[in-house]
């Protein structure tokens, strides 16, 4: 009978035993779920991974890279001391596994620092709705540099990336637009790469403006308007030369007498620079030419003077 009762005791022990161990399973898996699903929430959300811009480019370290090195070697080897494994580092460091709305300034200070270069005077172009137009000029014209033709416009021209606080760090599916938060990588980029293109600006500088935009050539709103031309130096910059576009064919909205270019020469004016406008300027009006050069806006281009 003893020998019963214990048998029964044990039983019931290694019952209790194996309640407890299956009630902490139970309990465990119930944490990680929940760590599960709230994680999810937060980091798979639509409004932390899906936004209405392209996502990050494919192969975007093998893209700067690439770019990193022609441009120091290729085509200005008096830069060859550039460290482009660095750069990109640092390039990757502002954006990757952070929030791609809460991009800083300080994000890209040791990028700007580590690609920027000197300017020399009397080559700067600036421009703003001619983005196809101006850099046609500038391949064909060695003696302009627009952003673009600079290193770090080199490396980041048409290419996008941004993070996400989740793994692998890097939002390849979108990014968001300008629209959508304004301290976007890629806006936060351009806003500092254009700040400090136009405050390495000196001699006279040009800009080429689209005068068949029908809201007018030059916008307040844009990065022309509204970092450029306030980050030109008066005791660097001794002329700005406007050139106004038109498309061949039209529309002619605008000319140097327009009035969103009288806004621009009151701004410009008032930090004491000299202006000269030029509607059409002829060595871009030849390079629009050669893509229409039976269209009746070209005669002209073709006629002895």
């Amino acid at each position: 009978m003893p020998l019963q009762q214990g048998s029964v005791r044990t039983r019931q022990r290694t019952v209790l035993l194996v309640g407890i161990v299956v009630l902490l399973a139970a309990l465990v898996l119930a944490v990680v779920l929940a760590s599960l699903l709230t994680h999810g929430k937060h980091e798979g959300s639509p409004q932390m991974l899906k936004w209405k811009d392209r996502g990050t480019t494919k192969n975007l370290q093998e893209v700067i890279l690439g770019r990193c090195y022609n441009y120091i070697t290729a085509q200005h080897p008096e830069l060859g001391d550039k460290d482009c494994l660095k750069i990109w580092e640092s390039l990757k460091d502002a954006f990757i596994y952070k929030n791609p709305c809460n991009i800083t300034s300080e994000d890209y200070q040791p990028l700007m620092e580590l690609a920027s270069h000197p300017i020399p005077c009397n080559k700067s172009l600036f421009w703003s709705k001619t983005g196809d137009l101006v850099h046609r000029y500038t391949k064909s014209n060695q003696n302009f540099l627009t952003l673009e033709d600079t290193l770090l416009g080199y490396m980041a021209d048409r290419v996008s990336w941004c993070g996400d606080p989740s793994a692998p760090g890097i939002n390849y599916e979108s990014c968001p637009k300008r629209s959508e938060c304004e301290s976007n990588p890629g806006s936060v980029f351009w806003k500092m790469a254009s700040k400090m293109f136009a405050e390495a600006a000196c001699g006279v500088v040009q800009v080429m403006l689209n005068g068949s935009v029908e809201a007018g050539a030059f916008k307040s709103s844009s990065i022309f308007g509204s970092i450029e031309v306030f980050n030109l130096n008066p005791d660097k910059v001794s002329e700005v030369h406007i050139w106004l576009m038109q498309d061949i064919g039209g529309p002619q909205s605008e000319s140097c007498s327009g009035h969103s270019i009288k806004r621009l020469i009151n701004i410009l004016e008032e930090r004491n620079f000299k202006i000269i406008c030029e509607d059409n300027y002829r060595p871009v009006q030849l390079l629009q030419c050669v893509h229409n050069p039976d269209h009746t806006d070209c005669r002209l281009c073709t006629n002895s003077t």
